[in-house]
Formats: C-alpha cells, sequence, structure tokens
C-alpha cells in the first residue's frame, strides 16, 4: 500500500472510530480492545472524572498499556530479592477518552490519539497481549470440569487451544489457567483445611450411613492421622479382603503427609480401594493406630494375607494388630532397593533369590554361594536385614502362601498412578480427599462396566475344546477364564501314572509325558476325596490352588482322568466367578459431585446447545442468524464476569453444605513433617 492509500486509511479509521456512540463505559472499552487487537497492541484503564460532588462517572480514558515509565525508585532500588520484570511502559500517547452525554444517555469519543512510538505486535501475537487475554465464568466453569476428569493444567490448555482453532482464538494463555487455579483452590480452603475436610466427612455420614471415618489430633489441635472408607469399599472387602496391599510411600500433599491405600484385587483382577488413610509419621504407634481402626472399620474381620513395602515400623504394627494374617514384602520396592545396594553383575543372581521356586535348603545354599561368589561380608547391613527378613520376600520361603499372585504392590501402584494423573505436593487435604474419591469413582465405574459386559456375554470357546474348558467359560470372569483355560490346556501334557486309595483319599501320581515342558519327568501325587462321585476335596503339592485360589494343571489332568464334565465346587473360589458379589447389594454411584443451581442449569443447556449447534453450523444462514442471537445475549449482559466472587465454577464442596455442621472445637491443620520414604 502507498503512502498515499494508506493515509487515507488512517483518516477513515480515525473518523469511523470518534463517531462512535456507545451505551456503556465497558462497551466503549470493549470496543476500543477489539480495535487495539487488530492493530496490535494491548488497552489498560486509566484516569476517569466524576459528575462533582458524586462518584458518577462522566469520562473515562483508555490508553496504550505502554503509557508512561516505570517509576524511577524501581530503579533505584537495591534490596530486591527477585529479578525485576522487563520493561514494557515506553511513554505511548495512543489513547482514547469517552464522555457520558447525561441527556442523551449515551457516551461518545472525545479524544482520540491513535500514534505509537513502539512497534505493533503481529497478528498472530496479539493474544498474549494483556488485555486480550480474560477468562470467562464459561471458560472457567469448563476448566475447573476438566480438572475433576483428571486433567492436569497443561492438558486442559491442550484442550482448550484444540475446541477453539489454535492458541489466538482461546482467550486466555496457559499463565492465567495456573493462576486462576491457585486462586480458585485458595479460596476454596481459606486455611480451615483440616476442618473442611472433616465437615466432608461428617456430610458423607449423613448421605451414607455406612460411611465411616475416624481421626486424631495432638496436643495442640492439629490434626495427625485421618481414616476414611465408604459402604462400597466395605462391601468389596467382605467380597475381596483375603489379601490387602497396604503402601504408605505416596506423598502428594502439602504437608508432606503419607497417604495410605488399603487396596486389594477384584473378580476382575482390577485395582479395588478398601480404606484410605493419612498419617502424621511412620512410627509404628501411627500405624498400630491406622490398621486397628482398619479392622474396626470392617467389622473386625482381618485380611488372610498382607503385602507391604517392608518398613521396620509397619512390620511390627502387623505383628501386633493383624498376628494371624501372613506378611509378605513388595518385591518392587526390594528391586529399587537392591539397585541402591548391589552392583550390576549381582542384580540378576539377587533376583534368582527373589523369584526362583527353589527348596528351603538349596535357597539356603544358593545365598551361601551368592555371598562368596560376590565377597560379601557378615557386616553388610542392607543384606544381613534381607537375610532376617526372607520368609517374607523368598519364594522359596512363600510357595504355598495365599496371595492370589501377587508379588508387589502392584494394586497400590495403580491407584497411585491414577492419583499422579492430577495430585502434586502443593495439594491441600481438601484436594487430595476429593480426587481420591474421583479416582475411586472412575474405578467403580470400570467395574461396572465390566460388570455389564460380562452379565451379557461369555468368553469364547472353539468348538474343540473339551466340557471343562466350557464349564470354565460360564464360571469365571475372562481374565480368570483365560488364566484358568492355560491350566486346562496345560493338563494334557500330564498323565496319571498310578491311582492308590488310602482311607478316604484317592491319590494319583500325575508325570509329565515324555518330551512335553522340557521333558523333565516331573512328579506331583494330587490327593483327592469324593462324596459319591463328585469331588469334593483336593490338594496338590505344588499349591497353586492354595497360592492363587485357581486349580493347577495337575487336578485338571486328575478330573479329566475320572471324566468330571464340569469344575467341581472344591476347585472354584467364588472371589474369581461369576457370583463373587452376588450376596452383596451394589452402592456405586456414578455421580459424585452436588452442583450448584447455577452451574447445573450451565451444564445442562451447554450440553444442549452442544447438539443443537451442530446441526445448525451445517447451513450458513442459520448459522448466523443463531450468531447474532446468541451475540445479543452476550451484550445484553449486565455483569460482569471478570473475577466473579460468587459463583462456584466446580461442584458444592460438601464443606459448604448447609448440612455440614461445624465441629465443637476448631481442628487445625496439620503440621509439615520431614520425608521418611521407603527404607
Amino acid at each position: 500500500m502507498d503512502g498515499h492509500s494508506a493515509s487515507l486509511e488512517e483518516i477513515e479509521e480515525y473518523h469511523m472510530m470518534v463517531s462512535q456512540m456507545f451505551a456503556s463505559e465497558k462497551q466503549g472499552y470493549e470496543h476500543y480492545n477489539k480495535y487495539a487487537r487488530a492493530k496490535g497492541f494491548s488497552v489498560r484503564l486509566d484516569d476517569k472524572e466524576y459528575v462533582k460532588g458524586t462518584r458518577e462517572v462522566k469520562a473515562r480514558r483508555f490508553c496504550c498499556s505502554k503509557e508512561g515509565h516505570r517509576l524511577e525508585k524501581y530503579f533505584q532500588a537495591t534490596d530486591q530479592k527477585r529479578e525485576p520484570r522487563a520493561l514494557t511502559r515506553c511513554g505511548c500517547k495512543a489513547m482514547l477518552e469517552i464522555q457520558h452525554d447525561a441527556g442523551r444517555g449515551q457516551w461518545f469519543v472525545k479524544k482520540f490519539v491513535d500514534v505509537h512510538n513502539h512497534p505493533l505486535a503481529d497478528p498472530d501475537q496479539s493474544a498474549f497481549l494483556r488485555s486480550h487475554r480474560r477468562m470467562n465464568d464459561a471458560h472457567k466453569a469448563d476448566a475447573v470440569e476438566y480438572g475433576l476428569g483428571g486433567l492436569r493444567t497443561f492438558q486442559i490448555m491442550n484442550v482448550a487451544e484444540k475446541q477453539n482453532g489454535g492458541y489466538p482464538h482461546v482467550g486466555y494463555i496457559s499463565r492465567d489457567l495456573y493462576n486462576f487455579f491457585a486462586r480458585y483452590k485458595k479460596k476454596r480452603i481459606l486455611g480451615r483445611d483440616a476442618d473442611f475436610v472433616l465437615n466432608h466427612m461428617r456430610v458423607q455420614e449423613e448421605r451414607d450411613v455406612e460411611f465411616f471415618f475416624k481421626y486424631t489430633t495432638d496436643d495442640e489441635g492439629h490434626l495427625r492421622n485421618l481414616f476414611w472408607v465408604d459402604s462400597q469399599s466395605q462391601i468389596d472387602y467382605e467380597a475381596f479382603g483375603d489379601v490387602v496391599v497396604f503402601d504408605s510411600t505416596y506423598r502428594v500433599n502439602r504437608y508432606n503427609l503419607p497417604f495410605v491405600a488399603f487396596v486389594g484385587l477384584n473378580h476382575h483382577r482390577s485395582t479395588v480401594v478398601f480404606g484410605i488413610g493419612v498419617v502424621s509419621d511412620e512410627t509404628h504407634k501411627s500405624y498400630e493406630w491406622l490398621l486397628q481402626t482398619f479392622v474396626e472399620a470392617m467389622g473386625h474381620k482381618e485380611p488372610i494375607s498382607i503385602i507391604t513395602y517392608g518398613d521396620s515400623a509397619m512390620r511390627k504394627a502387623i505383628r501386633k494388630i493383624l498376628p494371624r494374617t501372613d506378611h509378605r514384602l513388595c518385591s518392587w520396592h526390594i528391586e529399587q532397593n537392591m539397585i541402591r545396594h548391589l552392583r550390576n553383575p549381582m542384580l540378576d543372581d539377587f533376583r534368582k533369590l527373589i523369584y526362583c521356586r527353589m527348596g528351603v535348603y538349596q535357597f539356603e545354599k544358593s545365598w551361601a554361594e551368592f555371598k562368596a561368589n560376590y565377597e560379601i561380608e557378615e557386616e553388610n547391613e542392607w543384606m544381613s536385614r534381607m537375610y532376617k527378613l526372607r520368609k517374607k520376600w523368598a519364594a522359596a520361603y512363600t510357595k504355598g502362601r495365599y496371595f492370589l499372585g501377587m508379588q508387589r504392590n502392584q494394586r497400590s501402584e495403580s491407584l497411585n498412578s491414577r492419583l499422579h494423573n492430577h495430585l502434586d505436593r502443593k495439594m491441600s487435604l481438601v484436594d487430595v480427599v476429593e480426587h481420591t474419591e474421583h479416582c475411586i469413582s472412575r474405578m467403580r465405574r470400570n467395574e461396572a462396566e465390566l460388570d455389564a459386559i460380562c452379565s451379557q456375554s461369555v468368553p469364547f470357546t472353539r468348538i474343540e475344546a473339551c466340557l471343562l474348558e466350557i464349564n470354565a467359560a460360564r464360571i469365571y470372569k475372562p481374565k480368570n477364564f483365560k488364566m484358568v483355560r492355560d491350566c486346562i490346556r496345560r493338563s494334557c501334557a500330564w498323565v496319571i501314572q498310578e491311582q492308590t486309595t488310602v482311607n478316604d483319599l484317592v491319590r494319583y501320581e500325575v508325570v509329565l509325558k515324555d518330551g512335553a515342558e522340557g521333558g523333565s519327568r516331573r512328579l506331583f501325587s494330587v490327593e483327592c476325596s469324593f462324596d459319591g462321585s463328585l469331588m469334593n476335596g483336593v490338594f496338590c503339592p505344588c499349591r497353586k490352588m492354595e497360592c492363587e485360589a485357581i486349580p493347577c494343571a495337575h487336578i485338571f489332568a486328575v478330573l479329566v482322568f475320572v471324566g468330571a464334565a464340569t469344575i467341581p465346587p472344591c476347585c472354584v473360589s467364588k472371589r474369581w466367578t461369576m457370583e463373587a458379589k452376588a450376596a452383596f447389594m451394589s452402592v456405586r454411584n456414578a455421580n459424585t459431585h452436588v452442583w450448584s443451581e447455577e452451574m447445573s442449569r450451565y451444564r445442562e443447556l451447554r450440553n444442549i446447545a452442544s447438539m443443537s449447534l451442530f446441526k445448525v453450523s451445517k447451513s450458513g444462514e442459520r448459522s448466523q442468524q443463531v450468531k447474532d442471537y446468541l451475540q445479543s445475549i452476550i451484550d445484553g449482559t449486565i455483569q460482569n464476569d471478570d473475577d466473579t466472587e460468587e459463583t462456584t465454577f466446580g461442584p458444592i464442596p460438601s464443606h459448604y453444605s448447609a448440612a455440614s455442621q461445624a465441629s465443637a472445637e476448631r481442628v487445625l491443620d496439620p503440621k509439615i513433617v520431614d520425608t521418611k520414604g521407603a527404607p
């Protein structure tokens, strides 16, 4: 464009601006800000003039954000702890001043200066300028909802960019989103984190008569320990609480308190949560309180087995509170410590000590050889400690013990991986509780989906499948069926060499066929008892049934030998079957949040609008009509939704609910504790 045409354009632009009339001061600002975005600068509110003797504004000035200069005192300061911000002001004179005409009820342009003394931003840079970034209420509501869904802040920003067709059209940047969440979370807690959490628990207790929670405080009134469990978790424990994973190595809160998850394995072999706790420290006293409270909440039913990461205080607490519970250590944590204490060539040999199913005599021999080969001294503290604990981790000693095939805290790791999709060490206890409940809700949703699939289908079996495999498909959940099917198929490699009867027991000598599975002539004596022709008891020395609650290939070889068409009840553990929870009425609740009336209406309208707008978008004419109508609604809105204080963008926290009753004594927030970590 030549200079003449540019000059004409500037004149036309000037006349267009000064001839504008506005219904309100806000409308004048919006118009100038829209103009500024197109030109490439940011707008700032400047001076205002009042009607004499009143607070009524009669004139308002909007200036370029680069107007003025930084005060000299900031250049002379010598005690600055932070790096000073970059200079942005350079004395730009560009501005728009509007004045109110009381007679006509309109605002007109009194003065307009469009000369800048600095480079203007390119079109793809304008979105980052301050006055063109604003999170409105809809942005905030959607961001909170995405956050509740488990998305982290950067992921929410990515979604917003995709939805709006790129970053220039989002309306805000990542920093604005992070700042909003910081203000939003701070506003919700207001220094009463512990009180709000306990009020949340009381409201849950009112909604769920079986809900259980318990807490302790120190002498100063600070929250020390907390445990909670709802009715669904109690039902899950009744059905699947035979093996419990107990892990307190995770700290996902601002107080650095250990977060404890009691978890297990459900009938789909998925993670199921039995209870959640937070303790102030990792002493045996805290663990004793937590375990005692857990047992109390579960009607004093103790688990058969428990898996932990091996802290000495935890072991001491288990010996005292759960003396009849079989305790083993998590192999994953052992491997992590092994890497820290042993050199590379030693690792594979030590793993053999952990996992190889050898006899006790062979283990002791292999241990001595390991120490001799690598010249490990008796003074090695870690090796000495591991040897003393060998009965809690070595396969030679844990063989035949009931752990459902779990060797590590994999269930707790599964829950923790979900939590870490959103939680961090800056989170309040309220945040931890709410997001933990959300994670549990998602896990229950997945369980409900799997239950629905199982109720409407049966695992596929081939035409040539044996009767036992077909029967197993109708008994077991799909994942368990695959494991049972594998045992049934492997039973073909075994034959019955001899059958003897001693008293009421029938002993079958099960031997591997020549050339099968490596060709070694292993032999297992499977003992069975019968009630008529029905097997009502079975024992195999491989002890897979006792360890994993699934019949081994040797037992299936016997069933094939006796001509069984169905798997007898003595070989079926109910916890893996379709009937695992048949005796319990499910109270799974998909909606864990209660929304305000305003947000409920917004979410309903948004969902309807999404469907209707998609249809309207197929027509250009109808799209413009709807767009004009929606814009008229926005233009007619008087309330400024910037930094709205009254709106609750997420669900109404239960600690704000009218149903919640304040405790007689205020409970102070926990004290921040030092990290101990896994030994």
